[in-house]
């Protein structure tokens, strides 16, 4: 019993020296930033850049305010990234697996990638209005067009000698997309999906800055309008608060559906 038990509990210990060895990660991490934070505001001495125990404290006293444009800026980067997302993947990988779609519209994909979405805005504002919908149409075209591109390379990664093996089997289409092209490309949109909802988050801000009356962008933006500094700080602070649950939930829902990479 002694024996088992000693296996039992030397079984556990990586697995709680690696949960101890993040949590000083993550600590260590946010000293750093904390104190890159406090020089910094201390060397400017400006209102614009509180400290940051001055600035949580802004932050709670504003909460309740900002409470509903936080609600209302959540809803349209998870609506838009959704929608990128659904639509980009099977596009992507469809022009990564199809060697006749890849050649007919590649040119065209090199002419809209590089296009800033944000001078789309106009167009969907005078289209769909001053509501939430061109908003989402305009970070769900952001979105789209970095997941295809990522997707499209990632299925052409795959080597051809993995599908065929597949093939030899007596696998199916199905089977080889299941087994072998989702797979493999899963990481790939999950890393692009990070990188974009950083790209979402600054569309957002501007298409809720400049064409909005809700949202955190507005909020940050009519705060700085009335030369109220604390306020539009505890906007900022709350618009970096949405990245961080957006990519954490990223990089949570990649630990469970991609565990065969560990």
């Amino acid at each position: 019993m002694a024996r088992i038990g000693s296996r039992s509990s030397n079984s556990r210990s990586p697995r709680t020296s690696g949960a101890l060895w993040h949590v000083l990660c993550i600590a260590v991490s946010v000293a750093f930033v904390v104190a890159g934070w406090w020089l910094s505001a201390l060397a400017l001495n400006t209102p614009a850049l509180p400290t940051p125990d001055v600035a949580l404290g802004l932050f709670v006293q504003f909460a309740p305010t900002m409470g509903p444009d936080f609600a209302i800026s959540f809803g349209r980067i998870a609506v838009s990234l959704l929608i990128g997302t659904v639509l980009g993947v099977p596009a992507g990988l469809w022009l990564g697996q199809s060697s006749r779609a890849g050649q007919l519209l590649t040119p065209a994909l090199y002419i809209l990638y590089p296009l800033p979405k944000i001078v789309l805005l106009p167009i969907l504002l005078v289209l769909l209005g001053l509501g939430s919908e061109p908003k989402i149409a305009l970070i769900s075209l952001t979105v789209f067009f970095q997941v295809v591109v990522v997707m499209r390379d990632a299925a052409k990664n795959i080597p051809e000698q993995t599908i065929l093996s597949v093939r030899s089997l007596g696998g199916s289409r199905w089977d080889e997309w299941r087994h072998v092209i989702l797979p493999a490309t899963l990481p790939d949109l999950f890393t692009t999906l990070r990188v974009s909802s950083a790209i979402a988050i600054a569309v957002l801000f501007f298409a809720e800055a400049i064409a909005g009356s809700t949202g955190i962008g507005y909020f940050i933006m009519n705060s700085w309008a009335m030369v109220n500094y604390p306020r539009m700080f505890a906007g900022i602070i709350a618009l970096a608060l949405l990245g961080v649950i957006v990519y954490e939930a990223f990089d949570l829902a990649e630990r469970r559906l991609t565990r065969w990479k560990r």
